[in-house]
């Protein structure tokens, strides 16, 4: 007799994968806590967190939407002026550094720095630069949206009963007389990039783990009830400043924030961490949930991860308290084409091969 001999299929890989097609690959997530429609869950982090809010919405979910969009505004300039996509208007949040900074100004351990961008006449706001696609009328227009997404970032994090955090890159740049962190490298959607002010960080496993915890510690001093639900963005690397070949920097950073995950949620009972990377990228998926541009995932892959989402936390919980999740489509007809994705910006630059 040997511990082998009394585990579950899932334990094996014939039993759990080679044996099944893969759209039977099952029981991937054993969720720690329940998501009913009444919970407000807020959502943040890469281009994939997305996928997640809408998914909610459809299921008939209590999305958190704590900056909503101007009345009448059309659907179009919704999605141009970065409405409806994250929980409040703070554009991406790619690294778990990014997410302290914005925790650290939501509940005003830190201020925000007074930093602007200019460009043709208008006023960027250099950590969310392309939250207005034509920039600000003024400085004062600025900084009165800047105030105002911190305030509903505040609330995102008070209100809601989950928050889900996607984590995208470790690849960073940072203000090295300050301290504090753009989003994306200045110089390339607005600002002009200094290589003495403006550095450059890959971040190790240490940081990302640090950087983390702090902030799912000062969250859950700011609502002491609040659940945390990590998932890992499946989608690559637009592009590198590592030095290295974007597979191999793709591969390298998405197993820092795998790891740095799934031992937050091994650590702590109310972290969780749902495996959307393994189901997009694993091998037995074949790259099928993938465009042919091999980095965008398809609707097909988007519907896989969610559904795959809601039937383990109904295996787990029970059936959902009303029957309007039954009766909403369980699709999201949305790729990461789709999206709103700041990184996405940096493929402007890359030298077309030339033949």
């Amino acid at each position: 007799m040997n511990p082998y001999q009394q585990l579950p299929e899932q334990s094996f890989w014939k039993t759990a994968i080679a044996s099944k097609n893969m759209f039977d690959i099952c029981d991937l997530w054993d969720p720690k806590f329940q998501l009913t429609q009444q919970h407000k869950v807020a959502t943040f982090g890469s281009c994939f967190a997305q996928h997640i809010g809408n998914a909610l919405q459809k299921r008939g979910f209590s999305w958190l939407n704590t900056e909503p969009a101007p009345v009448g505004l059309s659907q179009a300039n919704r999605k141009a002026f970065n409405y409806d996509v994250f929980s409040s208007r703070t554009g991406n949040i790619y690294t778990t550094s990014l997410l302290k900074q914005w925790t650290e100004w939501a509940l005003e351990n830190k201020t925000p720095p007074a930093e602007y961008w200019q460009k043709n006449g208008r006023y960027y706001d250099p950590f969310r630069p392309n939250i207005e696609p034509d920039g600000f009328a003024s400085l004062e227009e600025m900084q009165l949206s800047r105030q105002q997404a911190i305030k509903s970032f505040r609330q995102s994090i008070k209100r809601s009963d989950a928050f889900v955090f996607t984590l995208g890159l470790t690849e960073s740049w940072f203000n090295s007389e300050h301290g504090y962190e753009y989003p994306m490298c200045p110089g390339t959607v607005a600002g002009e990039f200094n290589g003495k002010k403006h550095v450059f960080k890959n971040q190790k496993f240490s940081d990302v783990l640090a950087n983390l915890t702090t902030a799912v510690t000062l969250m859950r001093q700011a609502n002491k009830n609040l659940h945390i639900l990590l998932t890992v963005s499946p989608v690559p690397l637009t592009a590198t400043n590592s030095g290295n070949h974007v597979l191999s920097a793709t591969t390298a950073s998405k197993s820092v924030l795998r790891a740095v995950a799934g031992q937050l949620a091994e650590e702590q009972a109310f972290i969780d961490y749902f495996p959307s990377y393994e189901i997009i990228n694993s091998p037995p998926f074949r790259g099928t949930f993938f465009e042919s541009n091999q980095r965008s995932v398809n609707e097909h892959g988007v519907d896989h991860v969610m559904n795959l989402f809601f039937r383990d936390l109904e295996k787990k919980f029970g059936a959902y308290p009303t029957e309007q999740s039954k009766k909403t489509p369980q699709t999201n007809k949305k790729s990461l084409n789709d999206l709103v994705c700041e990184e996405e910006l940096l493929a402007a630059f890359g030298k077309e091969e030339t033949k």
